[in-house]
């Protein structure tokens, strides 16, 4: 880099746009005094996007202009109503000014030759220095060419407004739309007429699923996150991005230990979980998963901790019917304050917006300890990619508020079998619990073992437990059995015949 592109990066100040996650992909927001273009194929929340950034601004002190080239003002005073913004009002305040320039009922194509945009360029500067605005958003660009046949003549007349609003020192946000998730950055190329900057909003379908992300394509002359992070629509909110890049390992690590519920699992973990640690139990339908979920959270309650459940499978009276099954009572830990319990059916959302809300929980309600009962449930209404950023934005959430978290996983077989979720999660979790079906001589019998207990020895039996009306009970390993784990369990005859006849000779 030489030294005028060096001088140029350290004069380049950025505005905060307060839209959720965005100043940190941005790395401070938007160049300021600059335009931005914003742009996406139809239904990305281009408009949303645009609108928020104004509504942010105003909140702070900042007065915004939104020029419209396709909605006309009341229909984008009521869509964006249901965020909880209230345009109107601003409106009234002379905080939020309209130039409408959107297409009038029965309006015609115009002729370039005898129109440019000047006349409209003399409406956004008077409502700039009327209004004293500091934010300008323009939705969307493309309008202009569907209603002006010389395309050449409007991107000279989009270049003018881009250089008049950068002399008015106004940050710019202009929206695009774009006819493929990948490829070309606009419908008509206005990019390079327009822009000193370039952000993308996708709304990808991939595996019958729809997937939301943003990327900053283009910061001229400053700095910025690289590659695409998933964002969603919030209710009251707008867009909210995840940025991913923004977790980091540095997470506190506690030496204390917290009980697991079961006084056996506890002596085979070492003595308990780490208070900060995330716990995987991973098992086939009816091993006992819920079961360590409720003993989880009894643990804790007994223990004067406060206890959050997320269930995606099962409903509060079924929860709450199963744990009086074995003896403990969620009604009652509910009414002393100390669990809370959230049920949700994971096809009501997509992953994005379920993180966001677990998060809002778990700040809300303070658990010392939290369980997700399963991740199974909610890894079937998201593709691989977004259901492993759920999980890596989820579990480093939970460890830097240095809480304990127990999830649970479906492995897709009865007997043995590694679980797909197992595979993408194993890393990021500091103890795997796997449950087993044993089927010997005709009868099903359930085994337990530790596979993974980062920190701490564990014990590396396969023991076998049962469950009752008391709970589980975890007992003696199986001994010469192998094959467990690969669900093909074979009972090594021999062995246990020479480990008799060993016996024997010792007493002789």
């Amino acid at each position: 880099m030489n030294q005028y592109q060096d001088y140029e990066l350290e004069c380049i100040e950025k505005l905060e746009t307060w839209i959720p996650g965005f100043d940190f992909l941005s790395e401070g927001g938007l160049p300021k005094g600059r335009a931005t273009l914003v742009a996406g194929t139809a239904g990305s929340s281009k408009t949303v996007f645009a609108c928020q950034f104004l509504t942010e601004g105003i909140k702070r002190g900042e007065n915004g202009v939104f020029v419209t080239f396709e909605e006309p003002p009341k229909a984008i005073r009521r869509n964006m109503g249901g965020f909880g913004w209230n345009i109107k009002k601003w409106e009234e305040e002379r905080k939020w000014a309209f130039v409408d320039a959107s297409p009038q009922p029965g309006d015609q194509p115009m002729v370039s030759g005898d129109y440019d945009l000047g006349a409209l360029i003399a409406r956004i500067e008077f409502a700039i220095r009327k209004y004293k605005a500091k934010r300008v958003s323009m939705d969307s660009l493309g309008a202009i060419f569907s209603h002006l046949e010389d395309s050449a003549q409007v991107r000279s007349d989009l270049f003018r407004l881009a250089s008049a609003l950068r002399e008015m020192e106004v940050t710019t946000i202009m929206t695009a739309e774009r006819t493929q998730e990948y490829g070309d950055i606009s419908r008509y190329g206005v990019e390079e007429f327009v822009a000193d900057n370039v952000v993308i909003l996708r709304n990808v379908l991939s595996d019958e699923k729809r997937r939301r992300t943003i990327e900053i394509l283009k910061y001229r002359g400053t700095d910025h996150q690289k590659g695409e992070y998933p964002f969603t629509i919030i209710p009251k909110k707008g867009v909210v991005i995840i940025p991913l890049s923004a977790i980091e390992l540095e997470q506190k690590s506690s030496n204390i230990r917290i009980t697991s519920g079961s006084n056996e699992l506890d002596r085979m973990c070492g003595g308990g979980f780490f208070r900060d640690s995330i716990i995987l139990v991973s098992g086939a339908t009816g091993t006992g998963k819920t079961l360590m979920v409720t003993e989880f959270m009894a643990g804790g309650v007994e223990n004067g901790e406060r206890c959050l459940i997320f269930a995606f499978e099962e409903s509060r009276e079924q929860l709450f019917r199963n744990a009086i099954g074995w003896g403990v009572d969620f009604k009652q830990m509910e009414k002393d304050g100390k669990l809370k319990v959230v049920c949700r059916y994971p096809e009501t959302t997509g992953l994005e917006n379920h993180l966001i809300n677990m998060k809002e929980m778990i700040e809300e309600f303070k658990p010392n300890r939290v369980a997700v009962d399963s991740l199974s449930a909610l890894e079937r209404v998201s593709n691989l990619k977004g259901f492993r950023e759920f999980i890596i934005g989820l579990t480093s959430f939970i460890k830097q508020q240095e809480i304990g978290g127990l999830f649970t996983s479906t492995t897709p077989t009865l007997l043995g079998g590694s679980s797909i979720t197992e595979a993408h999660i194993s890393t990021i979790t500091d103890s795997i619990i796997l449950l087993r079906y044993v089927e010997m001589y005709g009868e099903m019998r359930r085994g337990i073992t530790v596979l993974k207990m980062r920190g701490s020895m564990h014990d590396k039996d396969i023991r076998e437990f049962s469950i009752d009306a008391k709970g589980m009970h975890i007992a003696k390993p199986f001994r010469n059995v192998t094959g467990i784990l690969a669900g093909n369990p074979m009972y090594n005859a021999q062995n246990e015949v020479e480990r008799l006849s060993g016996l024997f000779d010792q007493e002789i």
